[in-house]
């Protein structure tokens, strides 16, 4: 993780909202993976939402950002996360870096993140929050992420923040044999969130939950 929050009070208020929502939005809910935990708890969600003020950066909603694009809620992301089974060595690819939060969230359990975002001024500004927090390892790329980015593939984990009808093929093509990829299946309105595993080629599906995404814009999407 490439930097630490630490408090200058015991009671510091943006701690406290941090371990809040971790203890009720995620712990309770049954996210139990210790890395994404401590991600998620000191990583300060407010420096990607600076529309809302401070208590409604961490609450258990989704919110809207510029473009006319949201960044998940707490327990959406910490749940996607948590699906990709992030060991540290994995190189992954995001499709729809929005606000950046996810992909920090990534980045603090992998590797490698790749991310392409649609929208330049969204990538943009994710970038500057990004490098601003120390984070080395992640490469922002605009352009259409469903069609994926074979100039870095492959890929051993694909997540993508954004509904679609099916997984891309560009996406599936450019997944590791034995990779997972987590994404929003359904129509423009209402998806389920699976995860599908890539065995002999051929995707091993689970249905995770029910969600609801901006649509996948793209050649491959919507």
């Amino acid at each position: 993780m490439p930097f630490a929050v630490r408090s200058k009070k015991m009671n510091d208020p943006v701690e406290q909202l941090r371990n809040r929502m971790v203890t009720d939005q995620l712990e309770k809910r049954g996210i139990y993976d210790p890395r994404v935990l401590r991600a998620m708890r000191v990583l300060p969600r407010q420096r990607f939402v600076t529309t809302v003020s401070v208590e409604q950066a961490y609450a258990d909603c989704a919110l809207p950002i510029e473009c006319d694009q949201t960044i998940s809620q707490p327990y959406m992301v910490a749940l996607m996360t948590e699906a990709l089974r992030l060991e540290g060595g994995e190189r992954v690819l995001e499709i729809g870096t929005g606000s950046g939060y996810q992909t920090a969230v990534l980045a603090a359990l992998a590797a490698e993140v790749v991310s392409i975002e649609r929208h330049g001024k969204l990538s943009q500004a994710a970038g500057e929050v990004l490098q601003a927090l120390g984070y080395a390892n992640v490469r922002l790329i605009v352009g259409d992420g469903s069609l994926g980015c074979v100039e870095h593939a492959p890929y051993d984990r694909i997540m993508v923040t954004a509904g679609s009808a099916a997984c891309p093929p560009p996406l599936w093509e450019q997944l590791v044999e034995g990779g997972l990829v987590v994404l929003p299946v359904g129509d423009r309105s209402n998806q389920v969130l699976q995860r599908m595993e890539k065995v002999n080629g051929q995707p091993r599906l689970e249905n995770l939950t029910g969600c609801r995404f901006v649509p996948l814009v793209g050649a491959q999407g919507w």
